[in-house]
């Protein structure tokens, strides 16, 4: 936004880059006063962690709109207000703050109650949760990523995440809705850090999982052709995507409608249900094909192999996995390129590697680095490892090779809008581009 830049700018220039942190502290605390603090009137729901953040806000919006309180959301994919949606297309997850409490304002002012926002290390760090007064705050795994911002150290990587959980008891009481909201964590009980997310102040303390004991625990989990039924406390749901890591984005939104009250378990069956596709994540691709394109937002070593396994079960019998990854440039973590190339060669018996969002690095250089890692583990240049710098041509290369019975996964991007080459923004679908390449396929047959 001009503001913001323009405020930046002048900050640097009086006191130095320094000053920075106090420069986002304050820009965050003007928005929020500008726009009149919209949180303060919205039952406000923070979503934190690595992974499965944006699928955890979808499957919360979905479910609280189900029962009649209409919400807004803001995440990496998509922004809703009510059930108007839009794709993010701000290529980052938490843009400026001024952007930020508009879109709060906008959801109050269209009769928003709830309103869920997606919050990233990057986030924190540059403060744009401040201003924003949240009721539950919502842990689902922590991972190494985006460690370079965070001079390359996973404990202050944590301690990011931690801010905001920290923050939680000096926010105000509401009354709302007909409800008195307690301030809330609900943690994946399951992950090694859940403890340290447990040990902030709050008046409720709520843990999810399935293999550990805990408030809400998934139990009797089957997967049937890719759709997944589970129990919770003895009453069972049906999920409609695909991924059976998605039965931890699901639980927050059981424990949460639970928590608020006055919200029946049809509701909450019918609004988890109701999602049968997620933008950009393990999204499936129809263009009359006689093979499964799958566009996933995996972007890291840990995403991308669980990606891959619930891929593979995709397949049919003697079926082929075709995967698609790059890794991004810009400064972003150099140490994953190695380690997505060898899990992509692992797991999947093609691997094309292309670009992702280079920024101003050179991309050659990153697809070899990818490359070299899936050489090592047994994959051979031009047999089943293609290097295609041209992301349009590396989904046609994929789609090309394609026959019955395969599955094609085209990593990276999942529903962002844009791809950063040498600094310009490009406008970029993955799914958009799927599509097209698939129709020029399909009259050629």
């Amino acid at each position: 936004m001009k503001i913001d830049m323009l405020l930046k700018e002048k900050v640097k220039k009086i006191v130095g880059v320094k000053a920075v942190s106090f420069y986002h502290y304050l820009v965050a605390q003007m928005a929020a006063f500008y726009y009149g603090f919209p949180s303060k009137n919205l039952i406000t729901i923070g979503v934190v962690g690595t992974k499965g953040k944006t699928s955890t806000v979808n499957f919360l919006w979905s479910c609280l709109q189900q029962s009649g309180l209409k919400t807004g959301m803001l995440s990496t994919a998509n922004i809703r207000v009510g059930e108007q949606e839009a794709l993010n297309k701000y290529h980052m997850t938490m843009p400026s703050p001024f952007i930020i409490q508009r879109h709060l304002k906008q959801m109050l002012k269209n009769g928003c109650v709830c309103a869920i926002v997606e919050a990233t290390s990057e986030g924190i760090k540059q403060w744009r949760h401040k201003g924003i007064d949240f009721d539950f705050l919502i842990f689902t795994n922590l991972s190494p990523e985006h460690l370079p911002s965070h001079n390359y150290s996973f404990e202050k990587y944590r301690q990011t995440k931690g801010k905001i959980f920290a923050s939680l008891k000096n926010y105000p009481d509401k009354y709302l809705a007909g409800r008195y909201i307690k301030k809330t964590i609900i943690v994946n009980i399951d992950d090694p850090h859940s403890y340290y997310f447990l040990g902030f102040s709050a008046e409720r303390k709520i843990t999810f999982g399935i293999y550990n004991p805990a408030d809400y625990q998934a139990t009797d989990l089957q997967n049937k052709e890719g759709k997944l039924t589970f129990a919770v406390n003895g009453k069972t749901y049906h999920l409609n995507v695909i991924g059976d890591f998605n039965v931890y984005n699901a639980l927050p939104a059981i424990a949460l409608c639970d928590l608020l009250g006055n919200i029946d378990y049809e509701q909450v069956k019918a609004g988890l249900f109701n999602v049968c596709s997620l933008p950009g994540r393990m999204e499936v691709i129809e263009g009359g094909q006689k093979f499964l394109v799958l566009v996933d937002y995996a972007h890291e070593p840990k995403s991308m192999e669980l990606a891959l396994k619930n891929a593979l079960v995709l397949r049919k019998p003697n079926g082929k996995l075709i995967v698609l990854l790059g890794a991004e440039g810009g400064g972003r973590d150099k140490t994953k390129r190695p380690k997505m190339g060898e899990i992509a060669a692992k797991l999947a018996d093609i691997v094309v590697i292309s670009n992702v969002d280079p920024y101003d690095d050179d991309p050659a250089e990153i697809i070899e680095e990818i490359a070299q890692a899936a050489e090592k583990n047994n994959k051979t240049r031009g047999r089943d490892l293609f290097l295609i710098e041209d992301r349009r041509a590396g989904i046609q290369k994929c789609l090309a090779m394609a026959k019955e019975g395969d599955v094609v996964l085209i990593t990276g991007k999942g529903a962002e809008q844009s791809m950063i080459i040498k600094g310009k923004k490009i406008p970029w679908d993955d799914r958009c581009v799927v599509k097209e390449e698939l129709e020029k396929l399909s009259s050629l047959t």
